[in-house]
């Protein structure tokens, strides 16, 4: 049992920490550790009371997923895996693939699902480095769901940075559905803060997408000349749709988009020069935008508007292969959608509905389906009564017009 002084010192340690380190997140060393409960509130005082193992019943048991290993044709990484632990080398190192995602308890089971995916598709799985935000203030603690997480992938190199959602909370404004309002979904526009100086590029993806291809091919997109971010452009889509009338009635801010030619992107996908964000000071950029808009309305879609506002125009446009989007449906309804024409290598639940509260439901659309083999939510897992569902897609050539995507 911890003496008091040893309890009082943590604690000391813990508000030192938060106080002193980065304004906008404090990374999570990963040691391998028991886990184990402590009285008095060991989620932090944030969930009632109850300790990592109490944090761990409330999110619900994981399987262990599969371990995934290098072929020989890969080249060697620097991550140190005896202790989980990433060193400021092992960031820089070349050989691997930089991954960030958000991490929180109401998408966890999504999160969960997108890394099996992405290193069941990888050549390389032991190169990809996962680098997780989690929420300051969410209801499971972000040492739980580090610890979940590593329960899960044992062997997953990754690291977790705790965002100060303080950051942005002022800067947010109301949105069409509540959902986009939550601030964990601004912290891609503070990676270049949040990460590590060393790690110079990373793929930043939602937590509702599952990769059906190697996600070595998406990391390998070249961003040319000075261009910042790379991700499918949808230039038929309206793009003043986007806006409000205010904006567009505006005599001096349509002149102020970027890109002489602005196409649509979602945000939900992209490949991230992180060098030049931080020099050419993208954080500030977005979130000048942001405060326009709080003191007059020119959208009314949480986080995207201010990305088409800076970046369109200049994107980098990657193959719409990686990020069939729209999955989840609208924003009001979240009703089924079928897959836009063409192969696949990313599909995207972007929308309302959610392929896990679906089958959950059991009201699940057809392509609900295509994600349901990479859940490995414990209880639901009985579902896939036929493995072969774990092992392909046969039944994807039948929802897209060309089913290559492997």
């Amino acid at each position: 049992m911890p003496t008091r002084f040893s309890l009082n010192a943590f604690l000391f340690l813990t508000v030192f920490c938060l106080i002193v380190l980065l304004p906008f997140a404090v990374g999570i060393r990963l040691i391998p550790v028991r886990i184990t409960t402590v009285g008095g509130g060991g989620d932090g005082g944030r969930g009632g009371g109850g300790g990592i193992n109490d944090g761990f019943s409330k999110l619900g048991p994981f399987m262990e997923a599969p371990e995934y290993r290098n072929g020989k044709e890969c080249a060697s990484s620097s991550v140190n895996r005896d202790n989980f632990v990433s060193s400021s080398s092992s960031s820089n190192d070349p050989s691997l693939v930089h991954v960030a995602m958000t991490l929180d308890s109401e998408y966890l089971r999504g999160s969960i699902a997108a890394v099996h995916s992405v290193l069941r598709h990888a050549s390389c799985p032991e190169n990809v480095f996962f680098h997780f935000i989690a929420a300051e203030f969410d209801s499971a603690s972000p040492r739980v769901l580090s610890q979940l997480v590593r329960s899960t992938f044992p062997s997953l190199s990754f690291k977790v940075y705790i965002f100060r959602e303080d950051t942005v909370i002022n800067l947010i404004s109301s949105s069409i559905r509540q959902a986009l309002e939550n601030p964990l979904n601004y912290a891609r526009n503070y990676l270049g803060d949040i990460l590590d100086r060393s790690v110079e590029r990373v793929i930043y993806l939602d937590s509702d997408v599952i990769t059906v291809d190697d996600i070595t091919k998406l990391w390998n997109t070249v961003l040319t000349g000075s261009r910042v971010i790379g991700a499918p452009e949808y230039c038929h889509a309206n793009f003043t749709h986007y806006f409000t009338s205010g904006f567009w009635s505006d005599p001096a801010l349509p002149g102020l988009i970027s890109g002489e030619k602005p196409c649509y992107f979602n945000t939900g996908v992209m490949v991230m020069d992180l060098v030049r964000w931080r020099q050419g000071n993208y954080r500030e950029k977005l979130e000048q935008w942001m405060q326009l808009q709080k003191k007059k309305r020119i959208y009314d879609l949480g986080s995207l508007p201010p990305f088409l506002l800076v970046f369109a125009g200049n994107v980098e446009a990657i193959d719409h292969r990686w990020n069939q989007h729209g999955l989840g449906g609208d924003n009001i309804r979240g009703s089924c959608r079928s897959l836009h024409p063409g192969p696949v290598s990313l599909l995207h639940w972007s929308g309302k509905g959610k392929p896990w509260v679906r089958l959950d439901e059991k009201r699940a659309c057809p392509l609900d389906h295509l994600w349901e083999p990479y859940d490995l939510y414990k209880h639901k897992i009985e579902r896939a009564k036929d493995q072969s569902l774990l092992l392909g897609f046969a039944s994807l050539s039948e929802l897209t017009d060309d089913s290559s995507f492997l």
